[in-house]
């Protein structure tokens, strides 16, 4: 993104029948989900998928499992290659055009999959403090061709989630892979707007397909 530009994303959310076959399939195994959310991104002038990020989300109640679900293009829900009860409501979907101002407070909340990479392998961070340093690493930019996303964290809650599975395809062979999944919840103030900017749409951190990455943003209510 060039300095002085603005990134346009669509925010979608779909609520999933929590008895659907597929959905309780794509519930233990994200990646799958993520191929299923690709449908509804077609190729753009044959350059593959764009940029999507999602998070599944359910309220403390029990509620309906919901994704959450950003995207570069406008999505084409009516693509989406699933079964009659897969979904229980219409897809929601809207324009978003992120607009942040330097000292802005915002809320945040971002799951994401801690790691250091060591001797080309990925290592998960499974300590509180080291979760936290390595959220503030990626916030400023800190370790070795590292992008700053552009904010700084004023408080933050981290809430352990385990371990998530899943099996990836790569040239026909199935590859099982493990992620261990922390949900990042607080308070962060915005130092460089562009870099945020950047940062909110190609998301933080690895194992995106696995549903890692979705920065959300709110303001602070009063």
């Amino acid at each position: 993104m060039t300095p002085g530009t603005t990134v346009q994303l669509y925010l979608s959310r779909l609520t999933l029948n929590p008895r659907s076959r597929q959905v309780m399939s794509e519930l233990a195994q994200p990646y799958e989900m993520h191929r299923t959310l690709l449908h509804a991104f077609p190729d753009k002038a044959g350059g593959g998928p764009q940029r999507v990020l999602f998070r599944v989300e359910t309220d403390r109640d029990g509620g309906m499992p919901q994704v959450l679900v950003q995207s570069l293009v406008a999505p084409e829900w009516s693509r989406l290659s699933v079964g009659g009860d897969y979904l229980l409501e219409e897809p929601e979907w809207k324009p978003f055009d992120p607009q942040f101002q330097p000292s802005q407070r915002l809320v945040f909340r971002l799951r994401a999959n801690p790691t250091v990479k060591r001797d080309g392998k990925r290592h998960a961070w499974f300590r509180e403090e080291d979760q936290i340093t390595w959220l503030q690493r990626k916030a400023c930019g800190e370790g070795k061709n590292a992008t700053p996303a552009g904010f700084e964290i004023l408080s933050v809650r981290v809430i352990p989630e385990g371990t998530v599975h899943g099996r990836k395809r790569d040239n026909g062979r199935a590859h099982d892979l493990a992620h261990f999944s922390v949900l990042f919840e607080g308070v962060l103030e915005v130092t460089h707007p562009e870099q945020l900017q950047n940062a909110l749409a190609q998301g933080i951190g690895s194992g995106k397909a696995f549903g890692f990455g979705l920065l959300s943003l709110a303001r602070v209510s009063q």
